[in-house]
């Protein structure tokens, strides 16, 4: 039986294409599978009776995640790749031995070939596929030994060979055949199987006319046939590139206040992996990629491949130039299809985090009610969270949410300009909070909340029970909030001695603590990023000569930002009744300004 996280990511699965990932307890990978419809496929396994090995599998699934595609194809290479990466324990049968899905390869030699291989080698050949369908790409060489021959024999053999009888071999088994012939035949060769088959289709739907305008009727059978092999084969895909060139394809997708971000990694041309992280976003959607893709290759054991790929967007020169690694922007074809499968794939990863929390809040009593008996306190209704945030020190403030019965209460939501200017002590700035926060409720004689839960570790966590107790003389169960290595809900801090209190991942009372702490921290990044702003766009302005308060508020009020007065014309300037002087200074400074730094 399906257990509630999953029976809610079941709803949220989406009638596309694409691969699987089942996931046991512990988060590891153990079955791979794809599908042309990833919501049919997937509920089979919780919605069906098994047997066997695919009941035991069923038995150990605790996760799944998706990843989507364009096309069936797409998904059965993906598979192939993530099955080989992984390993995993349930696909017995395609882990063992070779991929078994064939390239289709241009020798390079003095008199080269066209074969079916296996592998991919550095020998310089040309490489096309792999191609799932075995017998179609095998019925693709055939056709295209007779319509583009090159060498079918062994090599010189002082005689011409039955291929070359049958039109099949240029005829290296008894002279020597010119470079330039070759090299028009490969170049042929290689437009067909990039997918320019134009030519070769009508030729064979003639043949297949003529066929059976004759009455041969097995023979239009076998051209029709071979027409189909052909599309078969050069039916384009993305998840497979010819191009070996390491490369890292990163696209976002924002919503209310998130970024998702999804970065494929292609290596031995092949998508080889894939990383996704969400996250609460302080300033627009292109400055936090900026920064996120520089941060990322700063991490350890994260080299920088030859080329990374990004959406128009984005600032191509400037990530470019940090990073010191080449930085494209596709605008068509293969690579630019892998940047929009990015972007699917980071919108469906948010639509489903929000959708989880939607769903989850049909349980949210009980999770308040298995959150109290997890730490061995009075069932209550009222969760109040606290969270701080700063840039450098600047503009110190503080938030706080409000949970009634497991559900946010924005009614009661509260911000706090902090009057503590040292950012570095977590402590005052925690007492600070606290104290104004629970003195207030004391002189209004408002209700108390059940438990206060915190975002940070035992400083934080012992400011405030030190205020409670030991200022105002509270006794609030307070508990803090511990994220893991990867910036997500890990556990909690409570007790006398601050012991962790382990969550079930799959808890109700896990998916609460998690609601909680996104949103105290979203709610405090947005304010923040507020006040920031405000603060950035009156400092820069202020310090232009002959600009006031009431100039200063003319300005914001009809321009919104420092970006959109930079690039007014002067005289809009002075029709807010601002002498031409003074328009020419502040036109000068914030261009000047917006040369040097990214306007707010």
């Amino acid at each position: 039986m399906a257990t509630p996280h999953i029976e809610h990511k079941l709803r949220l699965l989406p009638d596309l294409p694409g691969c699987y990932l089942m996931k046991d307890r512990l988060g590891k990978i153990i079955y791979v599978g794809k599908a042309k419809n990833l919501k049919n496929r997937v509920r089979s396994y919780f919605k069906s009776s098994h047997e066997g090995k695919t009941a035991k599998l069923v038995s150990n699934i605790r996760d799944f995640e998706t990843i989507i595609t364009s096309t069936n194809k797409e998904a059965f290479l993906l598979e192939i790749t993530l099955i080989h990466k992984h390993r995993p324990h349930f696909n017995i049968q395609l882990k063992q031995g070779n991929s078994g899905y064939p390239y289709i390869k241009i020798t390079k030699e003095r008199d080269p070939q066209i074969k079916i291989v296996n592998h991919i080698k550095r020998d310089g050949g040309y490489y096309f596929g792999p191609y799932p369908n075995v017998y179609a790409a095998d019925e693709t060489l055939h056709f295209l030994q007779k319509v583009y021959p090159l060498r079918r024999c062994n090599g010189y053999q002082n005689r011409p060979c039955l291929y070359y009888h049958m039109g099949q071999c240029l005829g290296a088994c008894f002279k020597k055949v010119p470079k330039s012939v070759y090299n028009e035949q490969i170049k042929h060769i290689k437009s067909f199987l990039n997918g320019n088959v134009g030519i070769a289709k009508k030729m064979l739907t003639a043949k297949m006319l003529k066929a059976s305008g004759n009455m041969e009727y097995e023979r239009a059978a076998e051209i029709r046939d071979q027409l189909k092999y052909i599309e078969i084969t050069v039916e384009k895909q993305k998840i497979i590139s010819n191009d070996t060139t390491p490369r890292d394809i990163f696209n976002y997708y924002v919503n209310d206040g998130w970024i998702s971000i999804q970065i494929f990694f292609i290596r031995q041309a092949r998508l080889l992996k894939r990383i996704k992280r969400t996250f609460p976003i302080i300033d627009s959607p292109e400055e936090e990629m900026d920064n996120f893709i520089a941060g990322f290759y700063s991490q350890e054991n994260q080299p920088l491949p030859n080329e990374i790929l990004i959406p128009e967007k984005l600032d191509k020169d400037m990530i470019a130039e940090a990073l010191d690694a080449p930085v494209r922007v596709p605008k068509r074809g293969q690579k630019k299809d892998l940047i929009d499968m990015a972007y699917k794939n980071a919108k469906l990863v948010l639509d489903e985090k929000f959708r989880l929390m939607e769903l989850d809040n049909i349980k949210t009593v009980g999770a308040m009610e298995d959150l109290c008996n997890l730490l061995n306190i009075p069932n209550g209704h009222r969760i109040e969270s606290f969270d701080h945030s700063h840039i450098q020190g600047a503009d110190l403030v503080s938030a706080m949410v409000v949970f009634d019965d497991g559900k946010p209460n924005k009614n009661e939501y509260r911000k706090y300009k902090l009057k503590n200017e040292d950012h570095a002590d977590e402590a005052a700035s925690t007492r600070e909070v606290i104290r104004r926060r629970y003195s207030y409720l004391l002189k209004s004689h408002l209700p108390l909340p059940d438990l206060i839960l915190m975002d940070g570790g035992v400083i934080q966590l012992n400011a405030v029970k030190d205020v409670l107790e030991n200022e105002l003389n509270l006794q609030i169960p307070v508990a803090g909030m511990v994220k893991n290595d990867k910036h997500k809900t890990a556990d909690l801090l409570f007790g006398q001695l601050d012991e962790h209190v382990y969550l079930n991942p799959k808890s109700q009372a896990f998916y609460l603590v998690q609601r909680v702490q996104d949103e105290v921290h979203r709610f405090a990044i947005n304010f923040h990023r507020k006040v920031h702003t405000k603060h950035s766009l009156s400092s820069e302005l202020d310090n232009i000569d002959g600009v006031g308060s009431k100039t200063r508020n003319k300005l914001l009020r009809e321009f919104g930002s420092l970006n959109n007065i930079s690039e007014s014309p002067i005289s809009k300037i002075e029709a807010l009744g601002i002498s031409h002087k003074v328009a020419q200074n502040i036109k000068f400074t914030l261009t000047k300004v917006k040369n040097n730094y990214e306007l707010y």
